[in-house]
């Protein structure tokens, strides 16, 4: 089935512009509400959004299709996405929603759903919520006695940042670290700092004022510079950023330099397999995990799995096979011990409680291997599919052959635009350069073609 709605994180899309609309909002809380309408006990669901103006305007239309077909509504405001998903669970919601366009600029905006386990929708699920969507759903209307009812849960945040905490060892305290954090001005605004603050770091904030447009602006895991220049500022041990809706962390060390998804996966792999709390032999990472945290996995020991890019896949790899760590490059870090889904926050804090323990500098806790050289071109094309022209085959297995062990090669379309993303990483940066030119300039002979 050819999706129209969701793509492979939820749906997103320009706030007030299809289909980021309020009328698709009012028809996507009717279908999912409906699809999630099982057995005779009173329905509810929970829905938490980030500091989007548009929030309020989507907020409020799903409200009005989750109570059309007679679904109780939990309120819980601004809150990460990983608060969403564990709130769903811990009260028993039916069904659970994020609106969040999570790392995007405040111009756009997204739904995601999750399931009463507080995972991610599955395929088929998304199949039968694009379906209701598009059928005529006046025949789903509740009756006026059974129409929902919506109020809202003040406490949503502090039973966020109590979760949050609980990940922590016991005893164990961030004293004497001096930790900055970027909320991106989005939905982990008051939770982040409260919870390190709570366990005792020294904490700075910033990108901590939202005013509804400034979400992601210059700020959060996509934007570095403010978080670098505040660690180097304040002479802070360790800078954590997020983005807009605090289910993805990069990591600043003492020295202002970035820490990004393998990295901390690497940190956490090694932690947990020394603690005997690795299950699976392994972790599990996207295909576009760079080589050198493949090479230093298997200097320890561990396996690396991969998925295609989207941590719902990383998700479904972990839940099947039995792994509780994995993730992307990008921070999303998924820790089956604790969550179903990225988290930022709770993310940091395992990697706080390696240098807490370890007490040496970020610097040494973090930089486990040295990155094998990767180079990203995306390549536009006009129509067809330039990657199965027989010209742009020949010219990939050459390539393939030429970096042979010492590297690798991941070509694969966007699921949104006309565009090739053409991935390359190996020992010898210039041949990876020169492969990756070769295949790029193919690719555009093909799509004139």
């Amino acid at each position: 089935m050819t999706r129209k709605y969701f793509g492979t994180d939820g749906i997103r899309g320009q706030a007030n512009s299809y289909p980021m609309t309020a009328e698709v909002a009012l028809k996507v809380g009717m279908a999912a509400g409906i699809v999630f309408r099982r057995g005779s006990h009173r329905h509810r669901v929970v829905i938490g959004k980030d500091t989007r103006l548009s929030g309020y305007m989507i907020e409020n239309a799903m409200v009005a299709g989750f109570t059309a077909v007679g679904m109780d509504v939990f309120l819980l405001g601004p809150v990460p996405t990983p608060g969403v998903a564990m709130l769903t669970k811990s009260l028993r919601a039916d069904l659970g929603v994020m609106i969040s366009a999570s790392h995007n600029p405040f111009e756009d905006n997204g739904i995601k759903l999750f399931d009463p386990d507080g995972f991610k929708l599955g395929d088929d699920v998304e199949e039968q919520i694009e379906t209701l969507i598009e059928s005529d759903l006046a025949e789903y209307l509740s009756s006026s006695t059974d129409l929902g009812r919506a109020k809202r849960i003040e406490s949503a945040n502090a039973r966020y940042v109590e979760f949050a905490k609980r990940t922590l060892p016991r005893g164990l305290k961030l004293d004497g670290l001096r930790v900055v954090v970027d909320c991106a001005n989005g939905a982990a605004y008051k939770a982040a700092p409260e919870a390190l603050w709570e366990l005792g770091a020294e904490v700075i904030s910033i990108g901590d004022e939202p005013n509804g447009l400034n979400i992601n602006r210059d700020c959060g895991s996509t934007s570095l510079d403010a978080v670098a220049r505040k660690v180097h500022e304040v002479r802070a041990d360790i800078g954590i950023a997020l983005d807009g809706d605090a289910d993805r962390v990069i990591i600043i060390d003492e020295k202002g330099e970035a820490v990004d998804g393998d990295q901390l996966m690497a940190v956490v792999a090694k932690s947990w397999a020394d603690d005997a709390r690795l299950t699976g032999g392994g972790i599990v990472a996207t295909v576009m995990s760079n080589l050198g945290l493949e090479r230093y996995l298997e200097s320890i020991g561990l396996s690396l799995e991969r998925t295609p890019v989207g941590d719902r896949y990383v998700v479904e790899c972990m839940r099947a096979k039995g792994y509780n760590v994995g993730g992307e490059q990008s921070g999303h870090i998924v820790l089956s011990d604790f969550t179903t889904t990225g988290d930022g926050l709770v993310s940091a804090l395992q990697v706080l409680a390696v240098v807490a323990a370890s007490g040496k500098p970020v610097s040494e806790v973090c930089q486990r291997f040295e990155p094998f050289p990767q180079l990203l071109r995306n390549v536009r094309y006009r129509s067809g599919s330039p990657l199965t022209a027989e010209s742009v085959t020949a010219v990939i297995s050459a390539a393939e052959k030429r970096l042979g062990k010492s590297g690798r090669l991941v070509i694969r379309p966007s699921g949104t635009e006309p565009v090739i993303r053409v991935m390359g990483e190996g020992e010898d940066s210039r041949l990876v350069g020169m492969v990756v030119g070769d295949i790029v300039e193919a690719i555009e002979a093909a799509s004139v073609a």
